[in-house]
């Protein structure tokens, strides 16, 4: 046993849900990633939610592209099935294993960069399609794995290690995924446990697209003043790469809907969040489009469920696909023969 394993011997009073397990058979690996790292936070969150729903594990598929995003799946969920694709392709590996097997619950996890520039055009058609899953950003606004970079959600003006500032406007992955057809649409932050968990189980039990933007402050690269989602850590110290990064304290927050908080964050900046109310109704996609716009005005980020369409489109649905889980036909209807095939390719003449 190493400093990296986890005990394998579990507390015997620790809490069971109906399946007879504890929170801990849904942890995974010990993190690697920095100290106070809000990517933490949301694995701790995604534990507790599949917990709760009383999931079991190996019933769950989890999908991930490139960045320190898809190092996370890694820290949760250990028996579950993973699959780790190339940066931007998560969607498409999502796609085919739920036409493969309908039966298993997806959770995609991915990152600004992997999402909102390489993987936009896959994200987008994920969307059209309907692809029962959870997709999750872990929204940090900067490339952390490569040392910093502006990720396409990051700020305009925002300024990079060498001190140049970002020309573009960013992203706002929410209002696009509402734009597009998302069938559930929400924000949270990574340190405000008492939202994102109760998110996590509604998104987890959606049945169609179900997009969470999470908002998870960078310890260590996204180094400006002013960010709206992390703070600067190379700057202060004068330290090129960040061979050595000093533990961070996580940033936690509690509040009640319809509050609006002011979050600080290490670099003195400050973090304007705004909870929905209670009485908001999720149910008008212009409505939450005009919300986003008027609270983006004021500088706030809205955090809640913002979109959820009762009737959402699913690809099966869309499909027509058999109940039965493609890899459990047989051959026989898997392959139906010459004469099948050539009237299929009689109606495409």
């Amino acid at each position: 046993m190493t400093w990296m394993d986890k005990p394998a011997v579990h507390h015997p009073a620790l809490p069971r849900n109906a399946l007879g397990l504890t929170r801990r058979d849904y942890e995974g690996e010990i993190s690697t990633l920095c100290a106070g790292c809000g990517h933490d936070s949301i694995s701790a969150a995604l534990i507790q939610a599949c917990f709760d729903l009383e999931l079991p594990p190996h019933r769950i598929a989890k999908l991930s592209g490139i960045g320190c995003s898809a190092k996370t799946p890694t820290y949760f969920l250990g028996a579950a099935h993973g699959f780790n694709g190339v940066h931007g392709r998560m969607p498409s590996l999502a796609t085919g294993a739920a036409l493969a097997n309908r039966d298993l619950v997806y959770v995609g996890i991915s990152g600004d960069g992997d999402t909102a520039s390489i993987g936009l055009g896959q994200f987008i058609h994920a969307i059209r399609r309907g692809v029962n899953l959870l997709y999750m950003v872990e929204n940090n606004g900067t490339y952390g794995l490569t040392k910093g970079q502006f990720s396409a959600t990051a700020d305009v003006g925002s300024k990079s290690k060498g001190g140049e500032a970002n020309p573009y406007a960013p992203i706002d992955l929410v209002r696009l995924a509402i734009d597009l057809g998302a069938g559930f649409v929400a924000r949270g932050f990574s340190g405000d446990k008492e939202q994102l968990v109760p998110l996590l189980r509604a998104a987890l039990t959606y049945p169609g697209f179900a997009y969470i933007d999470c908002l998870s402050p960078c310890v260590t690269f996204n180094n400006h003043e002013g960010s709206t989602k992390s703070y600067p850590y190379i700057r202060e110290h004068e330290v090129g790469i960040a061979d050595l990064v000093e533990p961070r304290a996580e940033i936690t927050v509690s509040y009640a809907p319809g509050e609006r908080r002011e979050v600080q964050v290490h670099d003195g900046s400050r973090l304007a969040l705004r909870k929905l109310a209670e009485d908001y109704d999720p149910g008008d996609r212009a409505a939450a489009l005009d919300l986003l716009e008027r609270h983006r005005k004021r500088g706030e980020i809205v955090t809640g469920l913002l979109y959820r369409d009762a009737d959402g489109a699913d690809l099966h649905r869309i499909m027509n696909t058999t109940e039965t889980p493609l890899n459990a036909l047989d051959f026989a209807d898997l392959c139906p023969g010459a004469k099948a095939l050539d009237k299929i390719n009689a109606r495409l003449r």
